[in-house]
């Protein structure tokens, strides 16, 4: 009896956590993906722990933000796009849309590539891993249901946990990691500053929020499932930016006391491996690609969700072509689009994800203050409104980031033209 129930309770404990967590954790890791994994280890390499007190104060604008959009889901069961759409102009929905695919196509592109790059260092050409992988997202989206599609979100989201494997193997000073994210240290040289507002952008991105709202909309809970949406949201943002912490700490602790410098997520999983152990680097890799394949699935649904919303055509992942053509027609066609300009011989992905997150940086503010204002009208929310303290925080953030892509933004054309310095 008692081998049975060792066997039961895994499987239990597994249950339990796929019945509380869902979108939030979905969300929130999905902003670990390529582009992010490789901007953590950039910081690690580069300000070694310098930089973690900064994913404290993240932690919790991205809870906020996380929440504020679970909330509007589970209250109105509309998305982002269906809210903006009713209470704003159309030209301000256009802007926010046509800015959203533009940035989010990129993204798609950069997804596949980091597929491609992870397979790599496993052996495994990127064509044909690049194929296959588009191939399964595809399939589990349009031949799926919202049940098994989440199911297999949440299951990707284990591959996170090789980051603190492999920052433990790394053998960090943890009273110098405890030190880092209780004292708040700061340096003005561009590339510092380059990196601060990268982290954030990568931490904070759009299209996350944008999920989790049409996600929770979808999931059909209503008001009274928002208590469960709500640990969701905190729980998915604290275990995202845990994980962030940990890449930090792991590139922190080998490559920085070397110098060695890291442009990409696959350099620093080579750059790992003689450090740290052949298993450091392979837990790298396996990090790297679960995190691709997971963003390479919500971003393209994250836009799909979006668009038909804006223009007011059926969606829903649990929808057959016939019933939702549009919806699952823009889905399909940007995993295609992904995957085949990632397959492209010479790609400058790194290119690429500058151009994102710039225009990342762009979109954030315009939607993180609609986000705000949406969930401030009582008109929509009745007693899920905003109250005082959520409204602070909300356009504290809306501050903050606002001013630092501008500075993001400001940095990068300085770069393009020759005037930035280090």
């Amino acid at each position: 009896m008692r081998p049975l129930l060792s066997r039961l309770r895994p499987r239990r404990t597994l249950r339990l956590y796929l019945s509380i967590l869902g979108p939030g954790l979905i969300a929130a890791n999905a902003g670990n993906d390529a582009s992010g994994v490789a901007t953590y280890s950039s910081d690690g390499a580069k300000y070694g722990y310098g930089l973690l007190w900064m994913l404290v104060l993240i932690t919790v604008s991205l809870a906020v933000m996380q929440e504020m959009a679970a909330r509007m889901g589970a209250v109105t069961g509309k998305g982002f796009s269906d809210l903006v759409r009713e209470r704003f102009s159309i030209r301000w929905t256009a802007l926010v849309m046509v800015a959203l695919l533009v940035a989010n196509t990129v993204l798609v592109v950069s997804e596949f590539a980091g597929i491609g790059a992870a397979a790599e260092l496993f052996g495994i050409p990127r064509w044909p891993a690049i194929v296959v992988m588009a191939l399964l997202v595809w399939w589990l989206v349009v031949k799926g249901n919202y049940k098994r599609v989440q199911f297999v979100f949440l299951a990707m989201t284990l591959a996170f946990f090789s980051y603190p494997l492999a920052a433990i193997l790394a053998k960090p000073d943890w009273l110098e990691v405890g030190k880092h994210l209780a004292l708040p240290t700061f340096q003005l040289d561009s590339g510092y500053l380059l990196l601060f507002v990268a982290t954030v952008g990568t931490t904070l991105t759009p299209y996350m929020q944008l999920y989790i709202q049409s996600a929770v909309a979808e999931r059909g809970l209503g008001p009274e499932g928002y208590k469960r949406e709500r640990i969701d949201a905190y729980v998915g943002a604290i275990f995202a930016d845990l994980i962030a912490a940990f890449i930090v700490i792991a590139t922190g602790a080998t490559l920085f006391i070397r110098h060695i410098d890291v442009q990409t997520a696959q350099d620093a999983a080579m750059a790992l491996e003689p450090l740290a152990g052949p298993f450091a680097g392979y837990l790298f890799a396996i990090g790297l690609f679960g995190a691709s394949v997971l963003a390479a699935a919500v971003v393209p649904l994250a836009t799909t969700y979006s668009l038909t919303e804006a223009i007011g055509f059926e969606r829903g992942v649990s929808r057959t072509f016939a019933e939702a053509p549009v919806f699952l027609g823009i889905y399909s066609g940007l995993i295609a689009l992904g995957a085949l300009v990632a397959m492209i011989p010479g790609i400058p992905v790194i290119q690429l994800l500058i151009v994102t997150q710039v225009l990342n940086g762009l979109l954030l503010p315009i939607e993180l203050v609609t986000i705000v204002k949406l969930a401030s009208d009582k008109e929509i929310m009745g007693v899920y409104v905003n109250g005082p303290i959520r409204n602070a925080l909300g356009y504290v953030t809306v501050g903050a980031i606002g001013c630092m892509s501008i500075g993001y933004v400001a940095i990068t054309v300085l770069r393009i033209v020759g005037l930035g310095g280090g």
